[in-house]
């Protein structure tokens, strides 16, 4: 019993050890940034990977998404749990499969941590905001109504 539980150990650390082996030591600074159109989101909104990649299993992602003045993301789930942190600007962050902005916004410094499948919608005020995004991949989006995705819109 005692060889199994040191096995289970050393598997999880040896785990670890490789996770951490991922990711690189990386600075970013904010003129080096490469923003580019989000075929997921509405048009009008950015975004700019500065960490990972989005689209492997596993590997940790930060990107930021700008978001125009007075822009709407209907609500939508993800995949996974995402922690976004409010840069500038001003958000609203609701709850919930129906939206309604009826909430406040939010100012910067703000966090708002979601748990995966968790329905959820965004809002800006009168000004562009930015927020960084913080997961674990593969990334991805699922609109609530299927006719809010814009990936799946003709025109």
């Amino acid at each position: 019993m005692k060889k199994l539980l040191l096995l289970g150990a050393l598997i999880t650390l040896a785990g670890s050890a490789l996770a951490q082996d991922a990711m690189k030591v990386a600075t970013v600074t904010p003129d080096a940034l490469a923003w580019k159109d989000n075929p997921a989101l509405p048009k009008g909104a950015q975004v700019a990977i500065l960490v990972g990649d989005p689209m492997k299993a596993g590997e940790v992602v930060v990107q930021r998404v700008k978001l125009p003045a007075n822009y709407q993301v209907p609500p939508h789930t993800h995949p996974y749990a995402e922690t976004v942190t409010l840069l500038s600007g001003t958000v609203g962050f609701g709850m919930g499969e129906k939206f309604d902005n009826k909430a406040g916004l939010s100012k910067p410094g703000t966090l708002f941590a979601n748990p995966a499948k968790h329905a959820h919608f965004v809002w800006t005020g009168n000004d562009e905001a930015i927020v960084q995004v913080q997961f674990v991949g593969p990334g991805g989006i699922d609109y609530i109504n299927p006719a809010d995705d814009p990936g799946k819109k003709t025109n």
